[in-house]
């Protein structure tokens, strides 16, 4: 067998080896992004009245929500601000807007 066909299956297989080994260490080291702790913040539609409590959806889902100033109607958009269990309290994205 030719000496340069073996250095470069060699070399080949070395660098095989050390892209998954690079791949496995960074998906290692990565934080998860899931979970009720990363919805506060994000925005919100009211699916059914919030007086104060009513249903919004998320990310496609569907959250028992609180409204913590006042009635929110349907299709308005509201900022999630506490995650409290399986629901979620939420303020008008106008009024957050204004107290930034």
């Amino acid at each position: 067998m030719d000496a340069w066909l073996i250095v470069v299956l060699a070399i080949c297989g070395t660098a095989s080896l050390v892209f998954v080994v690079q791949r496995v260490v960074w998906a290692h080291r990565r934080q998860a992004s899931a979970g009720r702790e990363e919805l506060v913040g994000k925005t919100a539609e009211v699916e059914t009245v919030l007086d104060p409590k009513g249903i919004v959806l998320i990310e496609g889902e569907r959250w028992a929500a609180i409204s913590e100033k006042g009635r929110v109607k349907p299709g308005e958009e509201v900022i999630v601000t506490k995650v409290d269990g399986l629901k979620l309290w939420v303020v008008k994205k106008e009024i957050e807007e204004a107290n930034k």
